[in-house]
Formats: C-alpha cells, structure tokens, sequence
C-alpha cells in the first residue's frame, strides 16, 4: 500500500474516530428553544424580497397561491421577527400543507421549537394557540396584489 493511501487512511479513521466520541460538528444548529409567537403569517419570498409589499387581504390570494406551490411560510413576529416556519402541526412531508393554506396571512399565535442557525429563526409549529384570521385589511391603503395602485 502506498504511503499516501496510508496517510489518507489514517486521516479518515481519525475522522471515524472524532466523530464518535460525540465531539461537536462546526456550525451545527443550536438545541431549539420552546416559543411562543404572535405576528402575521406570511409567504417568505414576497416578504423577504419586498416584491409584494403589502400584508393582511390585500396579499392574501398570492400568499395562498405561493404557500400551494411550495414557497416556505414564515411567521413575522409583533417584534418584527421573521419566522420560517419548516413544518407545522405534526406534518412531515411538505411546508405546502392545507393548515398552511388556511391560515395564510391570518394573524396568529403559535407554540412550537426554534432553531438559529446562520443567522435564520427556523420554527417547528406544534400548536396554532390562536388564529385570529385576517386582521390586516389593507385594501384601501395597497390596492389588491401584485400591481397596487
């Protein structure tokens, strides 16, 4: 055996070896914390790039359309805070789910798990606390999405 298959060897059982004595990954995400959030729920891409920039009635139909084809939901907190949410009530297979679809741009207060990392609030939805419905009628002020006044 050539020496700098030996050395590559002994590099990947070293590897082997950190890893199972338990040792932290770098940029791991943190233990979630449990929450309790109120704000507004939201599709992430109109809200995070500003492309549609109004919120409640007004935005109501193409956040139901975003959240149907798959866009993440996010809950933006009172204090402003964005929430992804990465699953909600129990369901393991998709964000696209029809108690996501219902409760899009309603005003809510939800419990669940929050994972930083990177900078981003990933949120585990275990409970819809209160659903208050759409609460935000904004057609007066925005006009009906996506071309305003």
């Amino acid at each position: 055996m050539s020496l700098r298959r030996k050395i590559g060897l002994a590099l990947f059982a070293g590897a082997l070896a950190l890893c199972a004595t338990g040792a932290p990954v770098a940029n791991a995400a943190a233990a979630p914390a449990r929450v309790t959030v109120t704000g507004e729920i939201v599709d992430t891409w109109c809200y995070i790039t500003e492309i549609m920039y109004s919120v409640g009635t007004a935005h109501h139909q193409c956040a139901v359309w975003c959240a149907i084809g798959g866009i993440p939901v996010s809950i933006v907190g009172d204090d402003g805070t964005v929430y992804m949410v990465l699953r909600i009530e129990g369901d393991d297979t998709s964000v696209a789910n029809p108690t996501i679809v219902t409760i899009q741009t309603h005003r809510v207060t939800v419990v669940g798990d929050l994972y930083r990392r990177d900078g981003v609030n990933y949120l585990i939805v275990t409970q819809v606390a209160d659903d208050h419905g759409i609460v935000n009628l904004t057609h007066e002020d925005y006009g009906i999405q996506p071309f305003g006044k």
